[in-house]
């Protein structure tokens, strides 16, 4: 096979990767905008108290930590 015929080949299954990635996209059943809504406040919740979480975590053991080294 010349270089131009692997070159054809190489971008052909490109091409059909795309295709094949656009019509399972089309298959996805999206949320509703409520949905959306309710599903980013749960994560952004979520996302705060773990934060509030590692954060008290980390201020209890650097004062530990120093308790022992002074």
């Amino acid at each position: 096979m010349t270089f131009l015929g692997k070159l054809k080949q190489g971008f052909g299954s490109t091409f059909s990767f795309f295709a094949d990635c656009w019509s399972e996209l089309k298959k996805v059943k999206w949320p509703s905008r409520k949905e959306l809504v309710s599903y980013t406040i749960v994560v952004l919740v979520t996302v705060i108290f773990v934060t509030i979480y590692f954060s008290v975590l980390d201020l209890i053991i650097s004062y530990l930590v120093r308790l022992f080294t002074e």
